[in-house]
């Protein structure tokens, strides 16, 4: 339900035991106990989004497995076990940024795009959104990091395709601001319909923004190139063989067109741990764990 890097450096923070993926044949027994992965590459908030990649998990079957996943633990360890280590769970998730750069600017007039204003689509995946992650509280979750969508505008992929002059897409900038606008505004009817704060918003925009406007504050050599890519600002294509590779990650901000390196992903995850209320609404994710799920 959430990408790898935010993943690994969050369990790392935290430090918990690695969590396998939901369909390893090795999480059986004990490893059941620790947690597991849902996540799919590509996915969306919608089921069209990501129709160019092949078996990818939409998140309606990943919402399914969460459900067989809990069925498994009952057996091994009891329903009233089973839901209590279920409530008392950290869930990670992350949607909408693939719908946006897989989806509504995929392509020069796009399908969505010729359905929807940009204002009006937002609002059709906020709405969506707001069903999965009701269902996702339904279903037993309970400690919920809802990730925002960072600034699809300044990651190289976009300086490559939209900014031959290196400064953010400023369309892409409007997309994701409107969408997290809207996504806290679901998040706090969510946390008043269920009468606690189940869910909490962490802004991933501003926390990547600090090293996009400034990289050598956080010891970043550059914000705009990929350390492993091709074409300009190495934002095209995937991270192959193929690829032109930096020769220290730990000095880009960006590994590849889209992702941060592990190096940015560990400063964001400390705001999601820590931060204050201008990266985590309500509460940052060590407040949020040292409350009782179930008061």
């Amino acid at each position: 339900m959430v990408p790898e890097e935010y993943t690994r450096t969050s369990r790392e923070y935290l430090g918990a035991e690695p969590t396998l993926p939901y369909l390893s044949p090795q999480l059986t027994g004990d490893a059941l106990l620790v947690g597991a992965n849902f996540a799919s590459a590509g996915i969306g908030i919608l089921n069209d989004t990501g129709f160019q990649f092949l078996n990818i998990i939409r998140i309606s079957k990943q919402l399914e497995y969460f459900e067989q996943y809990q069925q498994r633990l009952s057996s091994l360890i009891g329903a009233d076990e089973a839901t209590r280590l279920v409530n008392d769970a950290l869930v990670l998730i992350t949607l909408g940024g693939n719908d946006f750069v897989n989806n509504y600017y995929l392509v020069p007039y796009s399908a969505r795009s010729r359905e929807f204003s940009l204002p009006d689509y937002v609002q059709y995946l906020i709405s969506e959104y707001k069903k999965i992650l009701a269902r996702l509280y339904d279903i037993g979750a309970r400690r919920v990091l809802v990730t925002e969508t960072g600034p699809l505008g300044c990651v190289p992929a976009a300086l490559a395709l939209r900014s031959p002059s290196g400064d953010c897409a400023v369309e892409l900038i409007r997309a994701a601001n409107l969408f997290n606008t809207q996504l806290e505004q679901i998040i706090n009817e969510l946390n008043s319909e269920a009468g606690s704060d189940v869910f909490v918003a962490g802004d991933a925009f501003k926390s990547h923004m600090n090293f996009i406007n400034d990289p050598q504050a956080y010891g970043f050599v550059t914000s705009k190139i990929a350390c492993c890519g091709q074409g300009p600002y190495n934002g095209i294509g995937r991270c192959t063989a193929a690829s032109n590779l930096c020769p220290n990650r730990d000095e880009y901000a960006f590994w590849d067109p889209y992702h941060p390196t592990e190096k940015a992903s560990r400063i964001i995850v400390s705001q999601f741990m820590t931060g204050s209320t201008e990266y985590m609404k309500p509460m940052n994710l060590s407040t949020m764990l040292a409350m009782d799920p179930r008061t």
